[in-house]
């Protein structure tokens, strides 16, 4: 394919590459990955490098000891809900959330004055200066849940804040609301209360899970006890000037997954009760604020730098070890960014490198594979097959030179071509040869050989390069005797057109040869060259004088895995060389 024609395509494909690294970010698979790998940095800088809490969040836990204690249903507990209060209001924390189902009615026609100790803890709180933030929920309906009048009139109705956080496509308790519409009309959420008591500016955003390290809690049982035993040091020590957050840690029961293990009494465990995760936002307001997105430039630009890959993509080494510096680069980044509270997605760059380094390896992949189907089909009939694979593998080289090689060297040639081919047309002469040829070179091809160049009606074939042999000797020796079993058939047609049938001798010798480039720098052909090419030629012509259509060298001969039927004959002179011992082939004659 022309060149323009695939630099076009280049582009475009990086066009369309470009495209999809601008929506990779905004698909619902980019941002499960984002979800997960922020999860991941999460827990890494939970375990490693939390942010430190100046003044932390005190958990009062509802357990399964708590309701073994205070054994009437949760309901009726105004007197030690009461009791908390009057507690709290010794203790003198910075803020009071609860996280619980408050009591929505009056319980005085079961047990008189059972709202009194509730009112007057509140009151007790109230007067210390101690702001509170009662949690409200919805029911089935999405109705607010009533509170009993009489608390909601001492508390306030600006006390009042939802328990609900919003939950992701996966059901984890990642992002935090400062309000949800409830009745028609935005309602606070319980952190934001709290955060407002604290004079932090809540606002909506990821919880920072990076901060603080897994919470512990004090059962409230252990509170209930202090406040009736008067010690003031204790509840002061525990929970003075500290926001304090009173809910359930029971198992089973309101329970959501986070991406960090909140409850130190629970290690390993991502499931976690509800309350913790206000805790959680509580402490994000606390310490710098939620966690927000980066801005949308930034997220845009990660794609496009890792489309860049494309560039590069057609070298996978260099490709891949260009995505891997991205990756270290950028977990580095991002984690720094999310511990300084921005979140940079980078799902949409991940999947854009991939396919960039994917789709210009296949585009690569698709155009070599034309242009090496276009040079078979050019070159195909110029050069010898197993030559046109080493150069399309890119194992031969250009240029001129070669490396030794050890090789069997075949020479044939046509007995008496001369004079059959005396007062015949030239072009009778060529058809006549290239049906020869034809035969001939489909046996070389046959076992693997290399054809060298055709010598007028000789040829010259060596086995063992550019590719390697197992047993060079072996594969040459059986092609020549394919090439006369060829020639027997071919024979068989000539005589059938009237036309006297042809000889051949084949010589064989196998030793160290230099192969590659011979010739000049604007011409030169894959050859081989050395003193086995000319032992090889004159033992072809020494068929003539031995009477056998094959003559091999001893070194062929002590490589075959059998010697049947070959004759051995002796040393023999040739010329230019010392004398050479020799063996001699005849196939069988073939009963018709």
């Amino acid at each position: 394919m022309p060149k323009t024609t695939r630099t076009k395509a280049v582009w475009i494909g990086f066009a369309i590459l470009l495209l999809y690294g601008f929506l990779a970010p905004h698909t619902a698979l980019s941002r499960f990955l984002d979800a997960k790998i922020l999860d991941a940095q999460f827990r890494w800088l939970h375990a490693n490098d939390p942010v430190p809490v100046a003044n932390d969040v005190v958990i009062v836990g509802i357990d399964e000891q708590t309701t073994r204690e205070l054994f009437e249903p949760i309901a009726l507990w105004h007197p030690h809900l009461g009791k908390f209060f009057g507690a709290m209001a010794q203790a003198r924390p910075a803020v009071v959330g609860l996280d619980v189902v408050f009591p929505d009615r009056s319980y005085d026609r079961l047990l008189p004055e059972y709202d009194r100790p509730l009112i007057a803890g509140l009151l007790q709180m109230r007067m210390a200066g101690v702001p509170l933030a009662l949690g409200q929920t919805v029911d089935e309906q999405g109705k607010l849940r009533t509170i009993f009048p009489p608390v909601l009139a001492v508390a306030g109705m600006d006390s009042l804040g939802l328990v609900l956080f919003p939950l992701e496509s996966d059901d984890v308790a990642r992002r935090y609301q400062t309000s949800f519409d409830a009745g028609g009309n935005p309602r606070p959420t319980l952190a934001t209360r709290m955060g407002a008591a604290l004079n932090a500016a809540p606002d909506n955003g990821l919880v920072n899970y990076g901060i603080g390290t897994a919470f512990s809690y004090v059962p409230l049982q252990q509170v209930l006890a202090w406040g009736h035993a008067g010690d003031v040091a204790s509840l002061q020590k525990t929970f003075g000037g500290k926001p304090v957050l009173l809910g359930s840690v029971m198992p089973f029961i309101d329970r959501y997954t986070t991406p960090v293990a909140l409850a130190a009494w629970e290690p390993g465990e991502y499931r976690v009760p509800g309350m913790l995760v206000h805790a959680q936002a509580l402490r994000s307001f606390m310490h710098g604020g939620l966690i927000h997105e980066a801005p949308w430039w930034l997220t845009a630009l990660l794609p496009v730098l890792a489309a860049l890959l494309w560039w590069i993509g057609q070298r996978p080494p260099w490709a891949i070890g260009a995505a891997i510096a991205g990756l270290i680069v950028a977990a580095i980044v991002t984690t720094w960014l999310l511990r300084h509270g921005t979140h940079l997605p980078v799902a949409g760059a991940l999947f854009t490198g991939y396919a960039a380094m994917l789709t210009r390896n296949g585009v690569e992949s698709f155009f070599n594979l034309r242009e090496k189907r276009r040079l078979r089909e050019s070159f195909g009939r110029y050069v010898s097959p197993p030559v046109l694979d080493e150069i399309l593998a890119g194992h031969i080289k250009a240029g001129l030179g070669g490396a030794r090689r050890d090789v069997c060297v075949l020479f044939s040639d046509i007995r008496g071509f001369t004079r059959r081919s005396e007062g015949q047309a030239p072009e009778a002469v060529i058809a006549f040869l290239n049906r020869y040829f034809t035969a001939m070179v489909e046996a070389i091809h046959a076992h693997g050989g290399t054809l060298d160049k055709f010598i007028g009606d000789g040829i010259m074939a060596f086995f063992g390069a550019p590719a390697a042999h197992t047993n060079a000797a072996q594969d040459a020796f059986e092609c020549a005797r394919e090439m006369l079993a060829r020639l027997d058939a071919l024979n068989v047609e000539l005589a059938a057109e009237g036309i006297e049938p042809i000889h051949v001798g084949i010589g064989l010798h196998r030793g160290e040869v230099l192969v590659g480039h011979i010739g000049s720098e604007t011409r030169h052909e894959y050859s081989a060259i050395g003193d086995p090419v000319n032992v090889a030629s004159r033992l072809e012509s020494l068929t003539k004088e031995v009477g056998y259509p094959i003559v091999v060298s001893h070194e062929v001969a002590s490589m075959l895995a059998s010697r049947d039927g070959l004759v051995e004959l002796g040393e023999h002179a040739i010329k230019g060389h010392t004398p050479v011992a020799v063996f001699g082939y005849r196939p069988a004659p073939v009963t018709r």
